[in-house]
Parts: C-alpha cells; sequence; structure tokens
C-alpha cells in the first residue's frame, strides 16, 4: 500500500515550472542560458502600486481579512468589470484568491463530482486538465488547430458537450498560443452554449490588457448577457499589473457559487495577503496609462519573434492577437537531426536539443495538448529575443 493519495498519481507537475527551474540551475552552473519559458512581464511593478503596499504596511494593515478579500478591493473589482466590461456585480458575487490559478481550482473544487466532463481547448495553459483532475472530474480536450488559428470553432464545441458536462474553460488571449477570440467568434461558441443549459462557462481572461493591432477584448457574459447566471468570469493583476509575484487573482459570479469557493478557501489558504489586497486596490482604482505603453513594447517584441522564427525552414509562427506568446509549429523539422545525434521526433525532444545545445528554454507543445509545436514568451527584453531567436534560427540550419 502506498502512502500517497491515489488522486496524485491522476497528475503532473507544471511543464513550465519545470523548464523555468531546469534553465535556472543550468545559469546557475554558468551557462549562458536564455529562458523563453516563464509568462511573466520583464517589466517592474508601478510605483504607485508599490507605494499602496508600502503605505499599508506603514498603516498595519498587516492582519487577517476577510477569507475572499477586503471589502475595497471587492468594489475596485466591481468598478473594474463595469469600467471594462459593462458588467454588473456586487461585491458578495466577488471572490479574491492567492493568484488566478487558486480562483480556477476553487470554483472546481467547490462544483465537480466524479464523472463530471470539463471542456477544455487545446492548446490550453498546463494546469486547466490537472487541476480538473485533482477536483475528481474529467477533462475533455477539443483541439483547436493551426488552421483554425487556434481557436475552437462552434462545431469543436457542439462535438466535445455531452450530458456529463459541467463546465467549459475558455480562455482568451489565450496561454500558450496568444489567439484572441472577436465578438463574432466568441457569440458564435456563446450560441452553442445556450443550447445546452446545463454547461456552465469558467472564462479565464487574465490576458485582457494585452491586445494588439485592431483586436478587442470582450468577455462571455458581455456578449451573451443570457450566460451571465452560469458564467465565472476570472481575472487578475498579474500580467498586465506586473505583479506576477504579489499573488492576486478574483473571479465575480452567482451569489450560490461565490459562497462555495469561500467555504473552499476558508479551509485551505484562508485569505489572501494583506499587503498584496491593498496593491491590487491602487492598480484597478490607479492611473491605467502605462497599459497601453506597456502594450506598445509587447507588440514590438512580437513582431520581433515572429519575423525571426517565421524565416526559419519548417517553422510556421502565427501572428497572435494578444498575450506575449507565440506558438510555432514545428511540422516540419520533424524527422531531422543535430549536430549532436539527436532525433527530433517529437517536440519535446526539440525543446530538450534546443537547450542542451543551443542554451535557449522553451516549453514543448505536448505540454499544451497540440503538437508539434512550443511556446515562446516574450516578455523580455528586445536584446535576449534577438539573441535567443538567432539562436534557435542557427540551431535548426544545422539540422540535417
Amino acid at each position: 500500500m502506498t502512502f500517497l493519495s491515489a488522486t496524485l498519481s491522476r497528475v503532473k507537475p507544471s511543464p513550465t515550472i519545470a523548464v523555468t527551474t531546469k534553465a535556472a540551475e543550468l545559469k546557475a552552473a554558468g551557462r549562458d542560458v536564455i529562458g523563453l519559458g516563464a509568462g511573466e512581464p520583464d517589466f517592474d511593478t508601478p510605483q504607485n502600486i508599490k507605494d499602496a503596499a508600502v503605505a499599508a504596511i506603514t498603516a498595519g494593515k498587516t492582519k487577517y481579512t476577510p477569507v475572499d478579500g477586503i471589502p475595497e478591493l471587492k468594489q475596485a473589482i466591481c468598478a473594474k468589470l463595469k469600467r471594462d466590461n459593462g458588467l454588473d456585480y456586487a461585491p458578495n458575487q466577488i471572490s479574491v484568491g492567492t493568484g488566478g490559478k487558486q480562483i480556477l481550482y476553487n470554483a472546481l473544487m467547490a462544483t465537480l463530482n466524479p464523472g463530471d466532463e470539463v471542456v477544455i481547448p487545446a492548446p490550453y495553459w498546463v494546469s486547466y486538465p490537472d487541476m480538473v483532475l485533482l477536483a475528481g472530474g474529467e477533462p475533455v480536450i477539443a483541439p483547436a488547430t493551426l488552421e483554425n488559428n487556434f481557436k475552437l470553432t462552434p462545431d469543436q464545441l457542439e462535438a466535445a458537450i455531452t450530458a456529463k458536462t459541467k463546465w467549459l474553460i475558455f480562455n482568451s488571449p489565450s496561454n500558450p498560443t496568444g489567439a484572441g477570440y472577436s465578438r463574432d467568434e466568441l457569440k458564435a461558441l456563446t450560441d452553442v452554449l445556450m443550447r445546452h443549459p446545463h454547461v456552465w462557462v469558467m472564462t479565464d481572461d487574465m490576458y485582457e490588457h494585452l491586445a494588439y493591432d485592431d483586436f478587442t477584448f470582450c468577455t462571455p457574459a458581455e456578449v451573451e448577457p443570457a450566460l451571465y447566471e452560469r458564467t465565472l468570469t476570472c481575472n487578475g493583476v498579474s500580467k498586465a499589473y506586473a505583479m506576477t509575484g504579489w499573488r492576486i487573482g478574483y473571479a465575480a459570479g452567482p451569489v450560490e457559487l461565490i459562497a462555495a469557493m469561500r467555504k473552499i478557501q476558508s479551509q485551505s489558504t484562508s485569505n489572501p495577503c494583506s499587503v498584496s489586497q491593498w496593491a491590487a486596490v491602487e492598480a484597478l482604482n490607479g492611473p491605467q496609462d502605462y497599459l497601453p505603453e506597456n502594450n506598445v513594447i509587447f507588440q514590438r517584441r512580437r513582431d520581433l519573434v515572429v519575423s525571426m522564427l517565421s524565416a526559419i525552414d519548417g517553422i510556421t509562427c502565427p501572428v497572435p492577437e494578444g498575450a506575449f506568446y507565440v506558438y510555432p509549429s514545428i511540422a516540419g523539422l520533424i524527422g531531422k537531426t543535430t549536430p549532436a545525434g539527436t532525433v527530433i521526433d517529437s517536440d519535446e525532444a526539440f525543446a530538450t536539443a534546443l537547450l542542451e545545445e543551443a542554451d535557449v528554454a522553451v516549453v514543448f507543445g505536448a505540454a499544451f495538448g497540440l503538437s508539434p509545436n512550443f511556446r515562446v514568451s516574450y516578455a523580455t527584453s528586445d536584446e535576449a529575443l534577438k539573441t535567443a531567436c538567432g539562436r534557435i534560427q542557427d540551431f535548426c540550419a544545422a539540422l540535417t
């Protein structure tokens, strides 16, 4: 009899964290590794947000808070959802957790029973399927292909739904592809959901403010108001506000669901960090003018990476609408061999060889449920991106 839970055998560690850890180990050993694996902006947290945190500490706001968020932060979230998304929520419809991941996990733990199915479009953020498994549910993967710009079609969604489906997890702009759904594309999906009233929508809007060119973000409950009562709108301050380490995520949804999530959190972590909550109040209520300024930088980096990777024979690199990732296909490289003798028979083999032979860390596509691809995070400096993409070009040119 094993000491560890059988549930643990259903899940695997996060591949993105594993890649970042491996890259850090090689750098510590003296290797000139460039890490393109972490989904973390290289910008510092804005000064006004840091000042708000210091002010909170000075004022002694360092005690326990209500389990799922201080009233001031819940009010700020309500104001943000009204301002940016045209959605009306009351504070008792808001849950604040220790990062966006906890919010999603709490919702799944609070709602899933054995045998319940959760539709997850692929490519997906690596944690979605494993969180479903930990909560006792069954992930149902719906592949969204390169030919459709990695976007789920209405027919694919319809085919994935069964009588056992409880949730659709929806992420736009997407991690790992950066693909963003237009209002018309999203309306076509919500039309399908309207025909299946037993299916709820968990929408991960973490990359909402990272949108480029003429792409305009929209969220399901905004596009189809009739879905409001069965939608959990999830977001956070990590990406747009460069607050990954502050660990604040939030969700808005029906009162009964939010209360159930509060119960889960009360017996796990209890309240998020008090100081981080006050910083998030400032992030949401304070000046937003740096968001478009940062987007100009991200878009420039996107264009740089897409241009350099698209120049490689055997790689196809779509132009994403948002987030800070590209998800190139390496279908044209499968079967080739590196100078060190490694056969590129999968995207995992490609990523491993790229790290070991060219000192560039990326995440292989199988981790996101769609191969043969790899994910590049361009949330780092232009100089690092130019050097890394140059190394990828040289690595691929040497394949035989």
